[in-house]
């Protein structure tokens, strides 16, 4: 009676993870002991900045719109609050991108916000 050696198996679950390193420095590559170590701790970065990212690109949109709105006289908090009142549905995304890549846009959602503010 032969002895199982699971030749096959732990070799594809390896090249798996293996692969999964490409890219990495040194030893970290090609040593599966290094490399599951290394690739569980990056794989914890990927899932965490997924979400970071979602947070940093807010902030991003935030501080534009902000400086867009302070060049007509409007504080970010007013800006938004009057867009509730405007009932003007763009999410801050958008509100972004017209500031960057729109301007006179932008001035013609302020105006409205303003009227609504005002009554």
């Amino acid at each position: 009676m032969a002895r199982a050696k699971r030749g096959f198996k732990a070799r594809r679950r390896r090249k798996k993870l293996l692969s999964l390193a490409k890219g990495f420095r040194g030893s970290r590559k090609n040593r599966f002991r290094n490399s599951i170590h290394v690739l569980r701790r990056s794989l914890v970065y990927a899932y965490r900045d997924r979400r970071v990212k979602k947070r940093d690109f807010r902030k991003l949109w935030i501080v534009r719109i902000n400086a867009a709105a302070r060049t007509f006289g409007l504080r970010y908090s007013e800006f938004i609050n009057g867009l509730k009142k405007a009932e003007i549905n763009l999410d801050r995304s958008a509100l972004a991108d017209l500031a960057l890549n729109q301007p006179a846009a932008f001035a013609e959602v302020v105006s409205r916000v303003k009227s609504a503010l005002a009554s």
